[in-house]
This record gives structure tokens, C-alpha cells and sequence, in this order.
């Protein structure tokens, strides 16, 4: 049954008007979801919960060109597209309430469910609260709606009268005052901060990292080459790159943090406080972490000083043994907050490398971004594979008994950082002057080292490059090569050789399953003198 005016058909106004008010509740209807989502967690508001389900459901290959064509911003391009959408949905709503007014305002509702929905299902809820924030806001938002297309509804019985331009403005000011009020009680929320939040930023401003009990070795005076152009040996925090799928970044109270551990081989579960950690024996490494969607010469790579506790021994003394001293594990699953689980390989964590439960970097207790309080850090493994960032659980288990996130998504279960060199400067269509140009940048093969890197110019044959010092080899090495450069246009071409003495091959593959690989090249061309 139409619930309009049966003898009046819709102006041209009419569905402006309905449209805008569609457009608004669903702005407001968020608006007051997103505020309550910072009294229960702001991961739980609609646009994050259900933009976690869409990133969870999309195919491999759509994240993986979303990472090359965005980057780090391709979680905003995501939130974006979502909210255009919904934005496409609320015109299409109002305009529907405009004919059928109880089934638009149901609508609303309808998309609040799935909202709700969405929270509740994440695989980090662990309350019905979490539903709150997005049926909160789709109550508002359709009792709006009603209310606004009532207005419409009188103006329409009294069309002609001073009477409809009357409920005009007074649709206009409700209109106005639900978008201004929904705004400012928003941007309130977020001038004072979350509790959740200000209680998570509170704990790490009041964290003091102890000195470790195994310093990293100093950095070697020539292993930061002075060469402009050159990215630094030690990544700056801020620089250092980001590829998780958590489109609200996760803030965890430390105080509140635990770590369990269990699974096959644990003589007994352990939970561990980050107190417990910090009372530990203190290990301090440089080393180098590497994403597995990097392409060859991408950018996702970065160097870092971190400090934690040896993973390893404290698998020991949870009575844990590797594959091949007899343990029945041979995967570890580590979980996030967030739900992500990570599988790593038992034997490589336990096989002496510096695998660690890491809470500091560069210095400072880890940035909420990079893991806040505790994440791994095992150098020689792509990231996917050891790299767990906000970690609450470690799970001994197989390889045959569970597949971690990325497995059933097409990535390979075990997957060792290939090896890899990138030319950082000149970069790609610069245009150098003729003479001596240094041609130079970074090469790694974490847990292997690098042993030699050189430089095609052309067709030309392979220069050997200098090598910056050595500090691990868990981590990158600069190296330039000082080319007496020509006019004209030139392809130039580098290529590592590992610690094995393994030279990484010419053909590029692509990211999928396991890791990028192949020779990285630029274009550039030379100006004359």
C-alpha cells in the first residue's frame, strides 16, 4: 500500500527533498553509530565492521592490485568506496520512503542489522556490545527519516497554501538541525577521544622499555653510504611501511594485554602479562622485515632496531621442541586482536635465528600502527608468515591441521624472503647531467646476507658495486656504483648475490604465492654537457 497521497502525484521537489533526507538519515545514522562505537571499540562502528567482511570475502588478486595501485592508502580508498555506496543506497531509500514511508524507515533498519551483523561475526568480537553502536545508529536514523518524509507528506495534502511552504522550512530546519546536532556531538567525541583509546595511548605514554640484556651491536660507520637520494639504514618509525588488513588501527591497553600460550608440545598453557615480558631476559636486534606483496623494487620493506624476548626460549620452556628434535608442532599460529592469524614455521623460529616477541622499535615502545604492545619479529620470513602485529595468542599445531588467514587465499603456507636489491637512485625517468652519476640503493636477503650486488648499464656487462659495511645479515646493505654517464637514454639494472652465493634470477614473477623475484631496472636519461 502507498502511503502518500493517492491523489497527488510526487513534484520534482518532492523527490529532492526525499532524496536529501535519505542522504541525511543515513549520514546521521552513522554519525551516532560511529559515536557510540568509541564507548564500546571504534573497530565495531558500521564502516570498519563491514569493511572487514569485504576485505576478509575479496579475492587475493583484487587485494593485491588494490596494494599496487593505493598503496598504504588503500584502506581509505576502501572506507571511501563504502561510504559512496551507502551514500547511492540512502538517496535510493529516501526516494522510496517518499512512496512507501515505513518500508524506507525499515530500510534503514535493514542495513543498521547488517552492521550489527558484521561486528558481532568479526573474529575479534567477543560481545554482543559490539552490535551496539550500529543498531544505535540505525534507530536514529530511520526514526529520521520517518519523520522527515512526514513533513513532505503535510506539505503535499496542503500544496498551493502557505501551509506547504510553511512544512518546507520546517522539513529544511529539522533537516539542518539533525545534520549540525549529529556533527557536532561527533566531532565532540573526537576532540575528547575514545575511552578505549585514551586509555591504550595512556599506557604506552607511561611504558619505560628496560635496557636490554643483549644490546644490538653497534651500526657499522659505513653502513648508511653517504649518497643523496639513498633511503636511511635505519627506517624511521614514521616511514616505515604499514600493510595489514585492520582498517581501524587496533589500541590495545597494555595493562589489559595478555598472551596465551598453548597447543601441541606446551607442557602447560601459559598466560603471560606484558609485565611477565618485560621481567624476561631483554634481546635487542637490527633487522629487516619484508611484506610478501612487495614488488621487485617496491617500496613495503624497512629496517628497524627492535627490542623483545627470544621467542624461541620461551617456546623452550614451555617444554616446546622443534620437528627435528622429535616436537609434534611444526606450525606455530599466532592470533591478533583483530582476529588475523599468522602461521610460522616451528623449526625456523627455534633454529637460532633472533625470533622475538618484540615492544620496542627504534627506541620507543612499538607505534599503535606497527603492533602496540607486542608483535613477532623473525627475521628471514615474509611477513605474512612471522610477522604478527598485536599478537594475543600462540598456538602450537601442523600445517596439515590448520591453514592460517592468508593460505586459503592463494599464498603459499611457508614462504622465506626471497632475495632482492632495488636501485634507489636515479630514480625512473630522471634526468641526470652527463659525468659521474651514483647510482645506488639497497639489497637484502634477510637471515642469508648479501655477499655481492652489481650494476648493468644497458646491455653492458655486470660492474661489481660497492658494498656499505655489513651490520647483519638480517639485514639490508646500500651499495652505489659511480657510473661516468653519457647523454642519451639508458636502462640501468642491478642484481644480488646472497650469503649462499645464490644470484637472485633474471625473469620477474609476479607477488602470488610466495614472493616477488626478479632483476629490478630504471630508465633515465642523461642530458648532455
Amino acid at each position: 500500500m502507498t502511503l502518500s497521497d493517492p491523489a497527488r502525484e510526487a513534484t520534482r521537489t518532492d523527490r529532492l527533498l526525499a532524496a536529501v533526507g535519505g542522504l541525511l538519515a543515513g549520514y546521521v545514522s552513522l554519525a551516532v553509530a560511529d559515536l557510540a562505537s568509541f564507548w564500546v571499540r571504534p573497530e565495531v562502528g558500521p564502516v570498519p565492521a563491514v569493511g572487514g567482511a569485504v576485505v576478509d570475502r575479496t579475492p587475493a588478486a583484487v587485494k593485491e592490485w588494490a596494494i599496487r595501485t593505493f598503496g598504504e592508502s588503500d584502506k581509505a580508498v576502501l572506507q571511501l568506496g563504502i561510504l559512496v555506496l551507502l551514500g547511492l543506497l540512502a538517496v535510493g531509500i529516501g526516494l522510496l520512503a517518499l512512496r512507501h514511508r515505513l518500508l524506507g524507515s525499515a530500510a534503514v533498519g535493514a542495513f543498521g542489522l547488517l552492521g550489527a551483523l558484521a561486528a558481532v561475526t568479526r573474529p575479534d568480537s567477543d560481545s554482543v556490545l559490539d552490535a551496539v553502536p550500529s543498531l544505535v545508529g540505525a534507530v536514529v536514523g530511520a526514526v529520521l527519516l520517518h519523520g522527515l518524509i512526514g513533513l513532505l507528506f503535510a506539505r503535499r495534502s496542503r500544496a498551493g497554501s502557505g501551509g506547504a511552504r510553511a512544512d518546507r522550512r520546517n522539513f529544511l530546519v529539522v533537516a539542518a538541525s539533525a545534520g549540525l546536532a549529529a556533527t557536532g556531538a561527533a566531532a565532540a567525541a573526537r576532540a575528547v577521544g575514545s575511552p578505549v583509546e585514551e586509555n591504550a595511548a595512556a599506557s604506552r605514554a607511561a611504558l619505560r622499555l628496560p635496557r636490554p640484556a643483549s644490546p644490538a651491536p653497534a651500526v657499522p660507520a659505513g653502513a648508511q653510504l653517504r649518497v643523496p637520494g639513498i633511503g636511511p639504514f635505519v627506517t624511521p618509525n614514521r616511514d616505515f611501511y604499514r600493510v595489514d588488513t585492520a582498517l581501524v588501527v587496533p589500541r590495545v591497553d597494555a595493562g589489559r594485554w595478555r598472551l596465551r600460550l598453548h597447543g601441541s608440545g606446551v607442557r602447560e598453557e601459559l598466560t603471560l602479562t606484558l609485565r611477565d615480558l618485560l621481567a624476561r631476559r631483554t634481546v635487542e636486534r637490527d633487522i629487516t622485515l619484508a611484506c610478501v606483496s612487495n614488488e621487485v623494487g617496491g617500496p613495503y620493506v624497512g629496517n628497524a632496531r627492535w627490542l623483545g624476548v627470544s621467542l624461541a626460549d620461551l617456546l623452550r620452556e614451555a617444554g616446546v621442541r622443534p620437528p627435528s628434535e622429535g616436537g609434534p608442532a611444526d606450525q606455530l599460529v599466532a592470533r591478533s586482536v583483530d582476529g588475523m592469524t599468522i602461521g610460522t614455521p616451528v623449526e625456523q623460529v627455534m633454529d637460532g635465528r633472533d625470533a622475538l616477541l618484540a615492544f620496542g622499535m627504534n627506541g620507543e615502545p612499538l607505534p599503535f600502527a606497527h603492533g602496540f604492545p607486542v608483535r613477532m619479529v623473525v627475521p628471514g620470513l615474509y611477513g605474512y608468515v612471522s610477522a604478527c602485529k598485536w599478537i594475543t595468542s600462540i598456538e602450537l599445531t601442523t600445517f596439515a591441521a590448520y591453514d592460517a588467514y592468508w593460505v586459503p587465499r592463494g599464498w603459499a603456507a611457508q614462504a622465506p624472503v626471497k632475495t632482492q636489491s632495488r636501485i634507489d637512485t636515479p630514480r625512473s625517468f630522471a634526468r641526470p647531467s652527463a659525468g659521474t652519476v651514483m647510482i645506488a640503493g639497497v639489497a637484502w636477503a634477510q637471515h642469508r646476507g648479501i655477499r655481492r650486488v652489481e650494476v648493468r648499464v644497458d646491455d653492458g656487462p655486470w660492474q661489481r658495486a660497492e658494498l656499505g659495511a655489513e651490520d647483519s645479515g638480517d639485514t639490508w646493505r646500500q651499495w652505489l656504483y659511480p657510473w661516468a654517464a653519457t647523454p642519451g637514454r639508458h636502462t640501468l639494472t642491478v642484481r644480488a648475490t646472497d650469503g649462499t652465493g645464490a644470484t637472485q634470477p633474471e625473469e620477474r614473477t609476479g607477488t602470488m604465492p610466495d614472493g616477488a623475484q626478479g632483476w629490478h631496472s630504471v630508465v633515465v636519461t642523461v642530458d648532455g654537457e
